[in-house]
This record gives C-alpha cells, sequence and structure tokens, in this order.
C-alpha cells in the first residue's frame, strides 16, 4: 500500500466528520440568535425580565436545534448516506422530539413531540435544500456585480440627477477657484464695511 492511499476507514472518517460546522455548529448558533430576538418581543418580557426571558428563549431553540442536528447527524452516520438525504431529518426529527418530548411531558409528550419535531425538522430541510442554490446564484449575482462596478467607477456610483455629484479634477479645480474668488470678495467688502 502507498504512502497517498488511504484506508476504507480513513475515507469514511474524514467524510462523516467533515461539514459538521455547517449542519450542527451554526444552525444551533442560529436558532439561539432567533430565540434571543423572540424572547425580545414575548408577551413574559415585563414579568420575568427583558434578560431573561431573551436568555430563557435563546437557550431553549439553542438545545433543541442542537438535539435535532445532532441526531440527524447520529441517523446520516449509523445509515451512511448523504447529508441531503430527508429520510436522516425524519428519524432524526422523531428521536430526538422523543427523548425532548419525554423530559417535558411524559410519553404522551414524547408521542407527541416526536410527530412535530419529525415534521418540522424535515421541512426545514426539505426549504433549505431548495433554497440554497436560489441564495447561491444570488450570492453570486451580488459579488459578481460588486466586482464589475469596483471594475468601473468604485463601489458607490450615484444617479444624473442626485444633487451631490463627485467631481472629476477639472471641475473640483474649478470650483476651487470660485471659491477663493468669492473669499476675496468677502474679504475685500468686510474691509470696505469697516473704513465706512
Amino acid at each position: 500500500m502507498g504512502a497517498n492511499e488511504k484506508t476504507l476507514e480513513e475515507v469514511t472518517t474524514s467524510s462523516s466528520s467533515e461539514g459538521w460546522k455547517e449542519r450542527i455548529l451554526i444552525p444551533t448558533l442560529l436558532a439561539g440568535i432567533a430565540g434571543g430576538c423572540a424572547g425580545l418581543l414575548s408577551k413574559h418580557r415585563k414579568v420575568h425580565g427583558l434578560a431573561n426571558i431573551s436568555a430563557t428563549y435563546a437557550s431553549n431553540f439553542a438545545i433543541v436545534t442542537g438535539c435535532y442536528c445532532g441526531a440527524r447527524e447520529f441517523v446520516r452516520a449509523s445509515r451512511a448516506s448523504r447529508p441531503d438525504d430527508l429520510l436522516n431529518s425524519a428519524i432524526g426529527g422523531f428521536g430526538s422530539g422523543a427523548i425532548l418530548g419525554r423530559f417535558q411531558g411524559g410519553q404522551a409528550g414524547a408521542i407527541r413531540y416526536s410527530i412535530i419535531f419529525a415534521v418540522v425538522g424535515t421541512t426545514v430541510d426539505f426549504a433549505t435544500l431548495k433554497l440554497k442554490p436560489v441564495l447561491n446564484r444570488y450570492r453570486e449575482s451580488i459579488v459578481r456585480d460588486n466586482e464589475r462596478t469596483q471594475k468601473n467607477d468604485g463601489w458607490l456610483k450615484l444617479p444624473e440627477w442626485s444633487p451631490i455629484q463627485v467631481l472629476d479634477e477639472e471641475a473640483l479645480a474649478a470650483k476651487k477657484a470660485r471659491e477663493q474668488q468669492l473669499f476675496a470678495q468677502r474679504n475685500v467688502h468686510n474691509l470696505s464695511k469697516e473704513e465706512t
């Protein structure tokens, strides 16, 4: 076996851990931020305090999302499937909903939460899969437009009708000459007033 050849175990291990930040950490952090914002809008903020309720919502959203994403990745690794397989989302949602529902409301809560997590998680993952190419194209078009404008006149070009105009060197020199002429006229006018 050569030095560049990898065993099947090394390939499987490296591929299973690739992208975990994108699939677990980033959604958990975004859910925590969304939970904090939901806490800011909560009707309970006056009773419990804004900081407490925002922290509670943020931590709950992050815990739920972290459990769901972790369970989804566990199922993906167990099934040796691709990250975009929606069956991983359904099974992971069912499992994480059952665990968190059991903590919250006993056996009935486990059944209710497992169904809710499976449906909501799979729906969000499906929407994410459909929106990701659209958002990537939009981002690329913005980057392309930004590069094109930087090549032309810079990143900001004001419309022709705008009262604010960026002057070229000739116009700037003419403006300075007019300002100096007006300043000289004012000084002469002020001196003539003082003399009288």
